[in-house]
């Protein structure tokens, strides 16, 4: 994660717990709602986990395709405690409002927003998913969704945090590989849960490895997601040449065609002048 949004994230969490008093006064209901969105692998489930363990609070996973109406969604929502986390993943792909005897967006949104809100303290609601576009208005407005935090592929910054962690590299910006690093990952779509996939990979086949070599072996690993990734993109150049190719074929056969029409029309007509 980027040190700076981890800062701000650090900030909001201590901010929110640390206002009780005011929520009260201002007759609100103290409770926080984040979005978490952005492609599969880019530590959404961890950002809950650390959030958790940061306040010391519990974690209530809801697993909306489990609910078969809405009255058991309020069951359900009744059942978290005060200083919790109540988690709902990949929200665009469970929330269901057209088959019979399911629980309702509006009911879901009506439980958050009223007897669920109300009926404790000091909650956090945490939402992810993949494709925020696909997403009803009506879940992402403030008082619902408060802050929407992207998680994205990982970057220069982000990749130092992953190299200090696993490699022991305090800083990387001397080292003669951390140019190619930064050119490969700005462009290369590549996921934290990946890198610390390969660093485990470095750890476990040869414990005697240096970060040098571990380093080395992470560069070989992005030239291969590079070219994964420039695959399509260089399929769908070769699929456009052709059709320009193609169209060009065409252009020239119908130039052609009407070039041999004029050729054939000035003929008949010298024929005819010389009758």
């Amino acid at each position: 994660m980027e040190p700076g949004l981890k800062r701000k994230i650090i900030k909001d969490l201590e901010r929110f717990v640390s206002r009780r008093e005011f929520y009260k006064k201002v007759g609100k209901a103290w409770k926080r709602g984040y979005l978490l969105y952005g492609p599969p692998g880019t530590g959404k489930s961890s950002l809950i986990a650390a959030i958790a363990n940061y306040l010391k609070f519990d974690v209530f996973e809801l697993e909306l395709d489990a609910i078969d109406s809405d009255s058991e969604l309020k069951r359900a929502l009744l059942s978290t405690t005060n200083r919790s986390i109540l988690v709902i993943e990949d929200i665009d792909c469970s929330v269901n409002k057209d088959k019979e005897n399911r629980f309702t967006l509006s009911g879901l949104l009506n439980f958050m927003d009223g007897l669920w809100s109300s009926c404790g303290d000091e909650r956090i609601i945490v939402f992810t998913t993949n494709h925020k576009d696909r997403l009803d208005p009506a879940l992402l407005r403030p008082g619902r969704m408060d802050v929407h935090i992207y998680m994205g592929y990982c970057t220069p910054s982000g990749f130092k945090v992953l190299a200090s962690n696993y490699l022991g590299i305090p800083d990387l910006d001397g080292h003669g590989l951390y140019g190619e690093i930064v050119g490969l990952l700005e462009s290369t779509k590549v996921t934290p849960a990946e890198i610390c996939e390969e660093l485990l990979k470095t750890n476990d086949e040869d414990d005697d490895e240096d970060a040098d070599a571990a380093l080395e072996r992470l560069v070989d690993f992005f030239k291969l997601k590079k070219l994964e990734g420039d695959k399509p993109e260089i399929e769908e150049a070769k699929k456009q040449k052709m059709d320009v190719d193609v169209n060009n074929v065409n252009i020239f056969k119908r130039e052609t065609e009407e070039e041999r029409r004029e050729e054939m029309d000035v003929k008949v007509n010298d024929d005819i002048e010389n009758k």
